[in-house]
């Protein structure tokens, strides 16, 4: 199996669930790791890599929503799917409040458990898809110029070349080759992904600069 592809978490003190949990993730093509003890998935498991936690509530020292703090603190982004033999309206709430992806009872009905770790895989997938380009936007951003920046700006306000050219003191052509050079360094090919993509770093920036 590819080990680049997503892991599965199973943390579960129950020997037999915790096996039979990971036989059934395992039927569908997805990496499975199971930990008996809690506090050694928290102090050992990847949080760099794609996947999710499929997370027992009572278990001896830690219990389920406790990890998922220690986890959130930590900043782990891997989502969880809390299990529950004994579930109830304030402990489903205090999950969710926790920040767990999905709450189920057991015994967890097969599919239903197979497509929220579906759906959480999906989810980290997207999560670190938009933060992946989100540093690199600030890479680029970061490479440019002092002006190439206050023309940015105005270029995001929706300003033409003229109108750059009145407000920076600059003449049409030297805006077009800055806005050239815009392009080339942040790497988007069209006017309207430049701004998509850089109109909150260009408010950030901004920010930093008043006083």
């Amino acid at each position: 199996m590819n080990p680049t592809s997503p892991l599965i978490h199973v943390v579960d003190d129950d020997d037999g669930v915790r096996a039979a949990l990971a036989l059934l993730i395992g039927s569908v093509g997805l990496r499975v790791t199971g930990w008996p003890h809690p506090q050694a998935f928290v102090d050992g498991f990847d949080r760099e890599a794609i996947g999710a936690i499929v997370l027992d509530v009572r278990m001896p020292g830690l219990s389920g929503l406790a990890v998922i703090d220690l986890l959130r603190e930590q900043g782990a982004d891997q989502p969880v799917i809390v299990l529950t033999g004994h579930g109830t309206v304030e402990l489903c709430r205090r999950a969710f409040k926790s920040g767990a992806a999905e709450f189920l009872e057991k015994p967890v009905d097969d599919e239903r458990l197979l497509d929220a770790i579906q759906q959480a895989v999906r989810a980290h997938v997207q999560l670190r898809r938009r933060e992946a380009a989100g540093r690199e936007a600030r890479e680029r951003h970061a490479r440019l110029s002092a002006r190439e920046r206050e023309v940015l700006a105005l270029v995001v306000e929706g300003l033409t070349n003229k109108e750059i050219g009145r407000a920076l003191d600059l003449s049409p052509r030297t805006v077009e080759t800055h806005r050239a050079h815009l392009i080339e360094k942040l790497e988007v090919p069209t006017l309207a992904q430049m701004i998509r993509r850089y109109a909150a770093l260009v408010d950030e920036d901004a920010g930093r600069r008043d006083p």
